[in-house]
């Protein structure tokens, strides 16, 4: 029998063949209706996505290397709107994919726009320079035996709006404050870059800050006195007064520790002291956070709510609720503009503020909306907050701080019940150990991509350091502080003393266990990326669908362990390298290299302990002008010739020394006829690349400083 019917299934389709041309077809349907399912059990969790679209746009633009490739995310992103609402219009999978695509966009653009707004001339050479300039801020490093200033030159048009100078302490002016006009002269250069891949790029945080120029000065000498002051500089003022006042009731590192938690200010912490701190996982307490603000503003809270409740009519005629709230709100204001108003202590006084407006309205205080909040407005004004350790460690531990609190079983483990002391006490404990272990899990990754290294043994030491810190060191110097306007505070000072000691013991004493440090060479970006991608699945999300948060997080970290650390890495300026060594080890070229120079290659090439020099190891043989290498990767013999002095060699010599080379490495331009088997990182080479991390092997991998930086506009390695 026959038939002209073309959507009738043909003689040859057979009962299976036709049922799956039926599920193909409702495909989409069942999709659709998967979706909906899945973002309709999630719907209260949904807007805790809207900064992380946000923060998606603003990473991508710091990640992507060029304008070209910032306006495809842009026209990408838009595309994702445009399709989420074509595809399933009215559905809530749709609405939330749509806003989280516009987020992305929004954030994209607007970083770049940040980024071009605050353009400023920036130094194109280093040179030396005399100038009258106005002070906009003084930090004293006690622990460097220096100054550093903040000035803005007001009488030589060809320096940029804004330097940074390093004043030596035997050249500092006694008292100096923000606003006192000042001469200076002394050698600058542009902002510098990344020296090596990995490593902090100061290039990029002076952009954002409007600093065109750094250097040190030689001579200084004071013009006027602090005259005509903005806001900024008085409460600057204060601060600094503040820090000075604090060192001297207390020497040495507890003198520096304190005046940390009154004003941020970490420059009198001694390097011992400071690197104790971060090996112990302590160094979160020497930055004005969450921890200080929440411990300021609830005491404010308490003790105003506690003074007014003992009276009777005020009690019953007024809402001491809402005055204390308000009282703290002040305080925290206050607390965050004297330590300088940075980002995380910015970030804190926004969530204190509206966990206080959640008091006084009756809700609750503490949730993820509130974070997702606070890092909302944060990336609003600050776009460039995302990329820096502050921000991300700080959003990170109060998100896994929070995620843990409000999970039902934790909730159920953690309330409060009518039970005997020592029951209770046991659960505060196991809350507290649980809240440490959480926190050092999730600021694990973000501590080995920005420094190399974490603590192991953080979640124990925060245990005893975080109610040490919060509720006797602060409390303590707070009071003493208050009784110094009588001229009482001696007492005080001494139990203040004594804690801070007491904390700098179990630094120390931390620090010093065995493998208490945990170190890795530079993580790949992807790497890290997906663990961010796992963690905050993991985080905010509530259905068991949460735990496929785990597959890119185990991914992202078994990505970290296996990638082979670098071979030799060369700063941008070729004068310095180091290179891995048969034991695995690393030596550095110059035995001379300062201590900045060693912490920046031992940490980025992951190696603990002290680093050798290239001249003692077996492998290599050197003079006062060269250093010749050989090294053994995967079965492949390597040549490695660095220069270490600026004297000229003959030229048949030098010709015929990299003729024998793989790899050449100079601080300086080398003539065409040195012409190596594989790669001359001469300084023509490197003012293309920047510094350099090198992995040798069957297939050798060269990465480089501009393929990170691209072409953002804080980038200088095209300069001549």
């Amino acid at each position: 029998m026959r038939t002209d019917d073309a959507s009738a299934p043909s003689i040859a389709d057979g009962p299976r063949q036709t049922a799956w041309k039926a599920r193909l077809a409702g495909l989409p349907a069942r999709l659709n209706a998967r979706l909906e399912a899945l973002f309709e059990a999630e719907r209260d969790q949904l807007p805790l996505w809207l900064p992380v679209g946000l923060g998606l746009g603003i990473a991508a633009w710091f990640s992507l290397p060029d304008p070209r490739s910032w306006i495809a995310f842009l026209l990408l992103a838009a595309g994702l709107v445009l399709a989420c609402r074509a595809i399933g219009p009215g559905t809530r999978w749709a609405r939330a994919l749509s806003l989280f695509s516009l987020a992305a966009l929004l954030g994209c653009a607007l970083v770049w726009i940040k980024a071009e707004r605050v353009a400023a001339p920036v130094l194109a050479h280093p040179k030396m320079a005399q100038f009258t300039a106005i002070v906009e801020e003084v930090q004293p490093v006690p622990a460097r035996e220096m100054t550093r200033l903040l000035v803005a030159p007001i009488d030589a048009f060809q320096l940029p709006p804004r330097l940074r100078v390093n004043v030596d302490q035997d050249k500092m002016i006694a008292d100096l404050a923000p606003g006192a006009t000042v001469r200076l002269r002394g050698w600058l250069m542009p902002p510098a870059p990344m020296a090596v891949p990995g490593a902090y790029d100061f290039s990029r945080a002076a952009w954002f800050k409007g600093i065109g120029g750094s250097g040190r000065a030689l001579d200084v000498a004071l013009v006027t006195g602090a005259t005509s002051q903005g806001w900024r500089a008085t409460i600057a003022g204060w601060r600094q007064r503040l820090s000075a006042h604090i060192r001297e009731r207390l020497t040495g590192g507890a003198g520096g520790i304190a005046a940390a938690l009154a004003t941020g200010d970490q420059g009198g912490v001694p390097e011992a002291d400071a690197d104790a701190m971060r090996k112990s996982g302590l160094a979160h307490l020497l930055s004005v956070s969450g921890l200080h603000l929440t411990a300021v503003v609830g005491a404010v809270m308490l003790l105003t709510l506690s003074l007014l409740a003992l009276s009777p009519t005020l009690a019953l005629r007024l809402p001491l609720v809402l005055i204390a709230a308000a009282a703290a709100a002040f305080a925290g204001i206050a607390y965050t503009l004297l330590t300088g108003a940075e980002v995380p202590t910015v970030r804190s006084c926004i969530a204190a503020l509206l966990i206080l407006l959640g008091i006084a309205f009756g809700r609750e205080a503490l949730t993820l909306r509130l974070v997702a909040s606070g890092a909302l407005i944060v990336l609003l004004l600050w776009p460039e907050a995302l990329v820096g350790p502050s921000f991300q460690l700080s959003f990170a531990a109060i998100t896994a701080i929070v995620a843990l609190h409000e999970h039902p079983r934790s909730r159920d483990l953690f309330a409060r019940r009518d039970e005997p002391l020592p029951p209770r006490i046991g659960r505060f404990l196991l809350a507290l150990a649980l809240t440490g272990l959480a926190v050092e899990v999730a600021l694990t990754p973000i501590a080995l991509y920005h420094f190399h290294k974490a603590g192991l043994y953080g979640a124990v030491a925060n245990m005893i350091a975080i109610p040490l810190t919060t509720f006797v060191i602060m409390p303590l110097e707070a009071a003493a502080l208050l009784l110094d306007l009588a001229g009482l505070g001696a007492p005080l000072w001494w139990a203040v003393g004594a804690a801070l000691r007491g904390l700098l013991m179990l630094a120390h004493a931390t620090a010093a266990m065995p493998g208490a440090v945990a170190m890795l060479p530079t993580m790949p970006v992807p790497a890290f990326a997906l663990m961010v991608v796992g963690g905050l699945w993991l985080l905010l999300w509530r259905t068991a669908r949460r735990r496929w948060g785990l597959v890119p997080l185990a991914a992202g970290a078994l990505w970290t362990v296996a990638t082979p650390g670098p071979d030799l890495i060369v700063t941008g300026d070729g004068r310095h390298l180091a290179l891995r060594t048969d034991d695995g080890s690393f030596a550095i070229l110059r035995s001379r290299a300062g201590d900045y120079i060693r912490d920046l290659l031992g940490e980025t090439s992951g190696s603990e302990g002290e680093l050798g020099v290239l001249e003692e190891w077996r492998g290599a043989r050197c003079n006062k002008d060269f250093c010749s290498m050989v090294m053994i990767r995967d079965g492949r013999r390597w040549t490695i010739l660095a220069t270490r002095s600026p004297y000229l060699v003959p030229f048949s010599a030098l010709r015929r020394a990299c003729a024998r080379a793989d790899l050449v490495v100079s601080d300086r331009r080398l003539p065409p006829g040195c012409v190596p088997r594989w790669l001359k990182a001469d300084r023509a080479f490197l003012r293309r690349s920047g510094g350099v991390a090198i992995r040798l092997g069957a297939e050798p991998r060269v990465r480089t400083v501009a393929e990170l930086v691209g072409r953002h506009p804080w980038a200088q390695t095209d300069r001549p």
